[in-house]
């Protein structure tokens, strides 16, 4: 079917379960009249997919188990995986956290310089956040987006609203209103189009709750800042995914996410021109048994490899994380619309946001890392 998006058609295939509105804004002056109509879907029950600085977010609120339960079924999303919660004032801070004492400064000190931002924060969870919010988990996370048509959905709603990432459960999360449409058209009420986001990678979850607060998915909001704003902090082995039984406390901690179609290994290694040698050389191998292959590089090894023979992509900069991180989902996608079968891509370096990076390349690959070189300290 066709569907309006902004002044232009775009063709959509998938399985209509329900008519998919489709509502353009811009995102610095958003039409509050559209946003309104959107808030009217969410206080009815409906579930709407709205942009962040960080990913699109498929939204419902968070006050209503019979809307949190819709975003489950939308997404094909595990029934253990817990939401996070995005509020837009200190209103709606109190009415999802019941958290005091020290968790109550720690958010102060952590929203002063981080909110609005790519910071989720768990903390005890009110009772009139329902389970099925938190997946029956005592904490919640709480986030304040950095993006206006995010907070002005919030604020028009009344409402705080439940919402993990608007992708189909395990593929790479939306960075584009284009992800979204691909992904779940046709299984939501309503995507807003507000241009691409600025991050790229989901927000940094930081639990509050204990002795030291603990990073349980590394993001833009790096380990360094916390420990500068709270004199404290950790980031446990994000490699470890929760035994078998155990509730993940945090989404993004499944063993195998953020999966384009594509198989994808992941190479590491101290030296880089090593790593992209044996890349180079296992594309050949492969090519030759009849794969299709991509390569995930960066500007800087963009020409170390033969890009008439393989799909080659650059995600950004080696030498500013940042820009790999806002184009990485973008370029996993695009592995998806050349065909490829397989994607061999570079590692980075483990610090600062190459932590985010790393643990997102670590999950698409289901924790296969091949080691290229010497071995890394």
């Amino acid at each position: 079917m066709d569907q309006m998006i902004g002044n232009s058609k775009k063709s959509v295939r998938t399985k209509k379960v329900k008519d998919t509105l489709i509502i353009k804004l811009d995102r610095e002056k958003p039409d509050l009249e559209k946003l309104g109509i959107c808030a009217e879907v969410i206080r009815k029950g409906g579930l709407v997919c709205f942009p962040t600085e960080t990913v699109y977010g498929l939204g419902a609120s968070a006050f209503d188990p019979l809307a949190v339960k819709k975003i489950f079924e939308a997404k094909g999303r595990p029934a253990d995986n817990p939401l996070i919660v995005h509020i837009d004032d200190g209103e709606k801070l109190n009415l999802v956290c019941s958290g005091g004492g020290e968790q109550r400064k720690r958010i102060k000190l952590l929203a002063e310089e981080f909110w609005p931002g790519p910071l989720t924060m768990i903390a005890d969870r009110d009772p009139a956040v329902p389970d099925e919010v938190s997946c029956g988990l005592p904490t919640v996370g709480i986030r304040m987006p950095d993006n206006r048509i995010a907070r002005e959905l919030i604020r028009l709603s009344g409402v705080p609203i439940a919402a993990p990432s608007a992708n189909l459960s395990g593929k790479p999360s939306p960075s584009a209103a284009e992800h979204v449409i691909a992904d779940l058209f046709g299984r939501v009420d309503v995507i807003i189009d507000g241009g691409d986001c600025d991050v790229g990678v989901e927000s940094t979850v930081l639990d509050i709750t204990g002795k030291v607060p603990a990073i349980l998915r590394p993001g833009a909001v790096t380990l360094e800042d916390v420990v500068r704003v709270l004199g404290k902090g950790e980031l446990p082995d994000w490699k470890k995914a929760p035994a078998k039984g155990e509730r993940p406390r945090s989404p993004g901690m499944k063993y195998t996410h953020y999966s384009p179609d594509a198989e994808v290994r992941l190479y590491d290694g101290e030296d880089v021109a090593a790593v992209r040698g044996r890349i180079a050389k296992d594309a050949e191998k492969l090519a030759e048994s009849g794969k299709k292959v991509g390569i995930l590089t960066t500007d800087e090894g963009i020409g170390s490899y033969d890009q008439e023979r393989f799909t080659v992509i650059s995600a950004g900069s080696r030498s500013d994380l940042l820009t790999v991180a806002h184009s990485l989902y973008g370029a996993l996608r695009d592995f998806d619309r050349a065909g490829t079968d397989v994607v061999l891509a570079e590692a980075y370096p483990q610090n600062g946001v190459g932590n985010a990076v790393m643990n997102r390349l670590y999950r698409a690959a289901g924790g296969c890392v091949i080691n290229a070189g010497a071995e890394k300290n």
